[in-house]
């Protein structure tokens, strides 16, 4: 092999090799791309999950509330009951 056979095939290699480097740089810059994303994909699980867990506390409590609210809506109708028995015998007295 001649001198510039040598030459063209180095000329080809170069090139190559700055393609590659290239490459090699954009790969780089999408791995920290991803290593973003990855970061923003875990708070948002870890928001998630906190928001999930704030949800069933609500639910819990709103239940809870239901079941208080249920507890005195029979109790005012029982207060009701005596009440008006209780207007309709001091009539009878008097």
């Amino acid at each position: 092999m001649d001198n510039k056979q040598f030459e063209i095939i180095n000329q080809q290699f170069e090139k190559m090799n700055s393609r590659l480097d290239s490459v090699d740089q954009h790969l780089s810059r999408v791995d920290e791309h991803l290593s973003r994303v990855d970061e923003r994909l875990s708070r948002i699980e870890e928001d998630q999950h906190l928001i999930k867990r704030a949800v069933l506390d609500t639910n819990e409590r709103v239940m809870k509330m239901e079941s208080v609210l249920e507890n005195q809506h029979r109790i005012i109708e029982l207060l009701s009951t005596r009440s008006i028995q209780q207007e309709a015998e001091l009539k009878r007295i008097k």
